[in-house]
């Protein structure tokens, strides 16, 4: 759990807070929209903690008994709302967690604040049983709706609420940050960045892996050995990413970053512009030989995997088509 000064970027968002914080306006329902790793969590735990501080300022102090409960996950006030079914928010999980518990004063604090996390997956009975604590919720209780998707929740839901969304951090202020606190090299910030496209937990994921360096080098060698394997073994390849704890989306974006840099290489010639600097061999192989169009293409391949593996096309179907693909271009 950190506090506000912890996040990098989203100083929007802070300062929306903050001020509600400061002005003694905090609105009883947020919703925080962004996507997956992106610091949804981190904002409503900071936003939580300083509400409930004892020193009552816009930032929480950390050292107060609310702010050490807090750090510990244990702060009475502070409620995370659990599921047991792991694609479903069920009208049960709303009612017991929720609605049951909301008009109970708080234990030891001026504010209840309820964290639901992967809200998105509320299924309408559920929303419509959350709808009526919103309406008429008690004036201490505060609710956060963390989601992948706010366009899942019922407009009655959207219209009662104070919905935040998450913005790309900017590249200079991740890698400033992975160089520092991860101490890693510039080229190796590079690719995390690249990697990450604004998102700052998933370049963290990807700079603090031990297997950071396998995973390249595993991604790169089935780029360059596309033209000679069949199907088999690019389906064998790619299951085995289960092995770097990484999702295969994340694997599709590293290829997507070195068939980028092709693309780059291919338009200016500019090797210091590339983000593999250290593959500049078999980037301008790749180049001579595929045009732009053929590069385009499998950049749209790629893409479109994602959207089929989200969902839930046949695996070994996905994998082919986006090999003849490759293949063809």
């Amino acid at each position: 759990m950190a506090g506000f000064k912890d996040i990098i970027g989203h100083e929007q968002i802070i300062e929306h807070l903050q001020n509600a914080i400061g002005m003694d306006k905090v609105s009883h329902a947020y919703i925080i929209n962004g996507p997956d790793k992106s610091g949804k969590m981190m904002l409503a735990e900071a936003f939580a903690m300083a509400l409930q501080c004892e020193k009552h300022g816009k930032e929480a102090c950390m050292e107060c008994h609310s702010c050490r409960q807090a750090l510990g996950h244990n702060q009475p006030d502070i409620i995370y709302v659990n599921h047991d079914k792991p694609n479903t928010i069920s009208v049960d999980d709303i009612r017991t967690q929720v609605n049951n518990d909301i008009d109970v004063k708080p234990y030891s604090s001026s504010h209840k604040i309820y964290i639901i996390d992967e809200a998105e997956k509320m299924n309408q009975q559920a929303q419509n049983a959350l709808l009526k604590t919103i309406e008429e919720p008690p004036a201490y209780a505060v609710i956060m709706l963390l989601t992948t998707n706010a366009d899942t929740f019922l407009p009655t839901i959207l219209s009662r609420c104070v919905t935040l969304n998450i913005k790309v951090v900017p590249d200079e202020k991740i890698k400033k940050f992975l160089m520092e606190k991860y101490q890693i090299p510039d080229y190796q910030a590079d690719v995390c960045v690249a990697f990450a496209q604004g998102n700052v937990g998933k370049a963290i994921q990807l700079a603090s892996s031990d297997d950071f360096n396998e995973m390249k080098a595993s991604a790169l060698q089935l780029i360059k050995r596309l033209d000679d394997i069949d199907l088999y073994e690019m389906t064998a390849a790619v299951k085995q990413i289960a092995d770097y704890k990484l999702e295969i989306n994340d694997y599709f974006d590293l290829m997507m970053i070195w068939y980028r840099d092709v693309l780059y290489f291919k338009a200016t010639g500019d090797v210091n512009g590339l983000i593999f600097k250290d593959e500049v061999y078999d980037i301008k192989r790749q180049a001579e030989k595929s045009s732009y169009n053929g590069i385009n293409s499998i950049l749209e391949a790629l893409r479109k995997a994602q959207i089929r593996l989200d969902a839930n096309v046949n695996f070994d179907l996905v994998i082919e088509l986006l090999l003849l693909t490759i293949k063809e271009n």
